[in-house]
């Protein structure tokens, strides 16, 4: 499989990104990874800040490999697309899919489903995807990143 073949298969439509968007997009996942470290906030409200910052960060990857995700099923196709994007391994999106999967019940059918080791996990995962995601559009599309003035 390829993105390229998921777009044959109507998972994907074609995009066309830009510095502007990819900057935003990013800068919600900084937000998020910040707003998701408030100790008050219960743990499955902390998970899921930090999974949509994950979810922001691998939607900028898909953005920058001209993608976005089809409404059908978009979150699972976001994190699955990682596999062409950042590649950062099958465990990995296995495991924040899990969090995809958790997230859906603390957010819909049960309070406190959430361990504040879980929530500390998701932000690693979510803190460490930012960065490999930035790392890899640099890479790769260097013309997405404005020069500092």
């Amino acid at each position: 499989m390829s993105l390229q073949s998921w777009l044959q298969n109507s998972w994907l439509v074609q995009h066309t990104t830009s510095p502007e968007e990819i900057k935003n997009l990013l800068a919600i996942s900084d937000r998020d990874l910040l707003a998701c470290q408030v100790k008050q906030l219960p743990a499955d409200w902390r998970c899921t800040i930090a999974y949509n910052a994950a979810l922001q960060a691998a939607t900028a990857a898909l953005a920058a490999a001209g993608y976005r995700a089809a409404r059908d099923n978009h979150h699972y196709r976001v994190i699955q697309s990682l596999e062409f994007t950042t590649a950062p391994g099958r465990k990995f999106i296995d495991t924040l899919d899990g969090f995809r999967k958790k997230r859906n019940v603390s957010s819909y059918d049960l309070a406190g489903a959430v361990s504040d080791k879980e929530s500390d996990e998701m932000l690693k995962l979510a803190t460490g995807l930012r960065v490999d995601v930035e790392k890899w559009i640099r890479a790769t599309r260097p013309e997405l990143f404005k020069p500092k003035v």
